[in-house]
């Protein structure tokens, strides 16, 4: 690997890292872990189904199972009937659940929003062109 794209997926991996941080920093004075955070504000554009939200999550549905036992305990979400498969449910958000969803996501985005502040215009449409080449990398999925 070249030292340039050693330099650059080291810098990727500490943006990751930093965001993961974030998560943990702004969920938990909210009474949640980053994954029932991240789960919430998946939610927020609406039900989905285990498997699909297994795969936008990225991880195992047993898991994701547990995860939405102790959510649903807390009444935060629900499980309704899916309409297209009678065996089947979908996670949805309940009125308190998209509440405590729209805090998380507000509260991680305005953290974001404090470490983005001092980019320039330039820096700012170079982060998202080269945001937006690598997360569209069909490879990548």
């Amino acid at each position: 690997m070249a030292a340039q794209d050693t330099e650059l997926v080291g810098s990727l991996v500490q943006l990751m890292h930093t965001l993961q941080d974030l998560y943990a920093e702004t969920s938990r004075p909210l009474g949640l872990t980053p994954q029932q955070a991240h789960l919430l504000c998946v939610l927020l554009a609406g039900p989905f189904g285990m498997t699909e939200l297994s795969r936008v999550m990225s991880i195992e549905r047993s898991s994701l199972t547990s995860m939405v036992d102790r959510l649903e305990r807390r009444e935060l979400v629900e499980r309704q009937a899916d309409p297209a498969d009678r065996r089947a449910c979908r996670i949805a958000l309940t009125p308190s659940g998209t509440k405590l969803a729209d805090e998380a996501h507000s509260a991680y985005t305005d953290r974001i929003g404090e470490l983005t502040a001092g980019l320039s215009p330039a820096q700012r449409k170079a982060v998202i062109g080269a945001v937006a080449s690598v997360t569209s990398d069909q490879r990548l999925k």
